[in-house]
């Protein structure tokens, strides 16, 4: 019997393709290092985890399809303290913010279809387009001047008679970087005139730094209902387990569209809404320590990487996350390497391989993300099992080309 072509085209994930080579190196007592993944340390807030641990029903019962009401009213109070008007019923709860977009594709676009974003970009769109049939054209961005957002000509370039929407993500994922209004004002031009739609994952959107101003696709107020914005609990309060994100859109004909699959799938987790909307009780204290440790840990990681010869690194200004080029000469490679074949001192580390973030084929073949979710004692000693990896890896090169 064989599997479907759709799924024999997709590609495992860079975030989590490497795990079994992990696991191993645990099973031989390697400490490792998990640079790979954006799943942060940090405590989940006391009043979610109050909420959990005192439910107070005794059914747990399906939800609404678009979420509690009430957890509804919390995004909306939410979103007005960043200048973004969404009322309840333009908020639909999902599944985290992966349901999200999958579902965006399913209702915004056709078999066939083309989607602009990024590159690299978060690796999972592209397995959530490959699913939906959709084609993901790619605009480049480059390491030697942080992945800045390209000028609006180069997505104007790209765009098609199949074009039918452009992805971004700000702050992004896996660059780190933050786009400006004027870029997101750019965007929204080829957005109006071309008549697509504009979705915005808005995941990071607390984690801006050095005093830069957040900017949401949101407040670009003449393409209101070309936007829908993508948003979840994962990282805002360190909630990934809890499964729970949402959409935020004015155009009622996509949430009337994605209300047949959330119906189709029943209900977002009970479970995890009732820790969200507890969840907002920590207040904007929680939020603003928080960043203080993610500006903490990524100098140390920034900084730390910057002096091992050979590695080049941009500075991010927001999320939680750096792609970095190291003197190697395939990073998948040396990742695999990493955990079967290396440890120092009985420790290890895992990142995610680069190109797996690129959708044209040959680019970050040097590259790898790092997530800076570790605290910073366990970063700097992450930063220094790395440097003597580097070191005794046999595929090592002096060469570092910016690509």
């Amino acid at each position: 019997m064989q599997v479907s072509k759709r799924i024999s085209e997709i590609s495992y994930s860079p975030i989590r393709k490497l795990s079994p080579l992990a696991d191993e190196a645990k099973r031989r007592g390697v400490k490792v290092y998990h640079l790979n993944i954006g799943q942060p340390d940090i405590r989940t807030p006391e009043c979610g985890l109050e909420s959990l641990r005192n439910i107070g029903r005794t059914v747990l019962e399906y939800s609404p399809s678009d979420g509690f009401l009430s957890l509804r009213k919390r995004l909306s109070d939410y979103y007005s303290g960043y200048g973004l008007s969404y009322s309840p019923d333009e908020i639909i709860v999902t599944t985290g913010a992966s349901e999200a977009l999958m579902f965006l594709f399913l209702t915004c676009l056709d078999y066939g279809d083309e989607i602009i974003t990024v590159e690299p970009t978060y690796a999972n769109y592209l397995t959530f387009a490959a699913e939906a049939g959709v084609r993901v054209v790619p605009v480049h961005t480059d390491i030697s001047d942080g992945f800045a957002l390209p000028r609006p000509e180069a997505f104007e370039r790209l765009v098609t008679s199949r074009t039918r929407a452009i992805l971004i993500c700000s702050p992004n994922n896996p660059s780190g970087c933050l786009y400006t209004r004027d870029e997101l004002r750019g965007l929204a031009d080829i957005v109006r005139r071309h008549g697509l739609y504009l979705f915005s994952d808005e995941v990071y959107r607390e984690f801006v730094y050095d005093g830069a101003e957040y900017v949401s696709s949101g407040h670009l107020g003449e393409i209101s209902g070309n936007t829908v914005i993508v948003d979840s609990f994962s990282k805002r309060f360190s909630e990934c387990g809890t499964r729970v994100g949402c959409i935020a859109s004015r155009n009622r004909e996509v949430l009337s569209g994605m209300m047949k699959l959330c119906q189709a799938r029943l209900s977002p987790p009970l479970l995890g809404q009732l820790v969200a909307e507890a969840s907002f009780d920590a207040g904007r204290d929680y939020i603003g320590n928080v960043i203080s440790e993610y500006v903490a840990r990524r100098n140390v990681l920034v900084s730390g990487l910057r002096n091992i010869p050979g590695v080049v690194v941009p500075e991010p200004k927001g999320a939680f996350y750096v792609m970095a080029e190291l003197p190697v000469d395939d990073a998948e490679k040396f990742c695999a390497w990493c955990l079967s074949d290396f440890d120092c001192n009985g420790e290890t580390v895992m990142m995610a391989p680069g190109a797996g973030f690129y959708v044209t084929p040959g680019l970050g073949k040097r590259q790898v993300r790092m997530a800076y979710v570790l605290n910073a004692e366990a970063l700097g000693r992450a930063v220094e099992v790395l440097s003597q990896a580097l070191s005794s890896y046999p595929g090592k090169s002096d060469i570092v080309s910016f690509q």
